[in-house]
């Protein structure tokens, strides 16, 4: 369901301005009459429930943009998302916040991040509880998230998850638990700061670099296939998959293994479209020279395959979505994936940011 209704509200002069864009999602959520619950509340309907939200000064703004659980998302809703998040940013706002559907924020928040070049936070918040079971986590989540968004101190970070009183950067969060209020964590890194009783965002550290990648050409949409190794995998669903895909990640055994049968099918495969090596276990780094053995990592990357360092599976994919969409050749490919995932040289960034540091108030000029 395509929905992009806009609500402003009453601005104040002087006070910091946060828009609110609504996708959707459990946050969302309230009971029907004959099936659970349905995404249903609208933007300025979560702001009412928010206890504290109208004693901020802050002057928020509502974009009901999406009505859908975070699974129904697609790549082509996010993109858009992106270019409305510039435009308003454009028109002055201090930051964005994005509720939706926790399913999929570990993806959305990094296509935002990686299409985001400017200095105000975008922060992504949603529930794990719905608005009809006690407990309800919505409220606070979108009050931290409102927060967060309006600091001077989340400047530079690009986009951030807020969840749980916890802040985390785009390029590590994870959903870690199907059903836990704590669902949201960095495994490689920890999170970035935390929302603290007087409700300011306090860092305990940054992440180096900004890594922005330029828009897709209109109409342009890569397909970009994720597969995970498994005990005996016999390599079927890589039967004619470079004809049907323009890029593909590999989430291998630990630090980047596979079954010695699949390799020639992998070589075959990387000799025609980039395929991009990542690890299955969510942590840790793709490693590049220790093992020596048929499928292992050394094996496989002199075999054309592209390591994904730290970059779990899932963000491997929405990277190399990004870049093939902005038409990036195998060079750049490889150069961005190394620097993303923290393995290579930052400053071989194909591209600059544009971003401001935070710390000296000047625009970056590389990674």
């Amino acid at each position: 369901m395509r929905r992009e209704t806009i609500t402003v509200g009453v601005e104040i002069p002087g006070l910091r301005r946060v828009l609110v864009v609504s996708l959707g999602g459990t946050i969302t959520m309230t009971a029907s009459a004959s099936v659970g619950v349905v995404p249903a509340l609208t933007a300025p309907d979560l702001l009412t429930t928010v206890p504290g939200l109208a004693e901020l000064d802050v002057t928020v703004e509502t974009v009901d943009f999406r009505r859908l659980p975070g699974a129904s998302l697609s790549l082509a809703d996010v993109t858009a998302l992106s270019r409305l998040i510039r435009q308003h940013l454009a028109k002055g706002v201090d930051g964005v916040v994005v509720v939706q559907g926790t399913d999929t924020i570990e993806e959305t928040v990094y296509l935002l991040d990686l299409h985001h070049a400017e200095p105000q936070p975008v922060v992504v918040t949603g529930a794990m509880r719905n608005p009809t079971l006690a407990g309800a986590d919505g409220p606070a989540n979108l009050l931290a998230a409102v927060q967060t968004a309006a600091s001077q101190t989340a400047r530079g970070l690009g986009c951030l998850v807020v969840f749980a009183d916890e802040i985390h950067a785009a390029r590590r969060v994870r959903k870690t638990h199907s059903t836990a209020g704590s669902t949201f964590q960095s495994p490689n890194g920890g999170p970035l700061g935390y929302l603290v009783v007087e409700g300011q965002p306090r860092l305990l550290h940054r992440l180096e670099g900004r890594y922005v990648v330029p828009g897709p050409a209109e109409g342009v949409s890569p397909r970009v296939v994720l597969l995970t190794i498994s005990l005996g995998d016999d390599g079927v669903l890589l039967d004619g998959l470079a004809d049907r895909a323009d890029g593909v990640v590999i989430a291998g055994f630990g630090a980047g293994h596979v079954p010695q049968d699949l390799v020639p099918a992998l070589e075959g495969l990387a000799d025609r479209i980039p395929v991009i090596l990542a690890s299955r276990t969510g942590a840790g780094p793709v490693l590049t020279a220790i093992y020596g053995f048929p499928g292992s990592e050394r094996d496989l990357l002199n075999r054309r395959l592209i390591p994904a360092g730290f970059l779990d599976a899932y963000k491997a994919r929405i990277l190399l979505y990004a870049l093939l969409a902005a038409g990036a050749e195998r060079k750049a490919i490889i150069a961005a994936i190394s620097a993303a995932g923290g393995c290579g040289d930052p400053e071989a960034w194909p591209w600059a940011t544009g971003a401001e540091d935070p710390r000296s108030g000047k625009r970056q000029s590389g990674a």
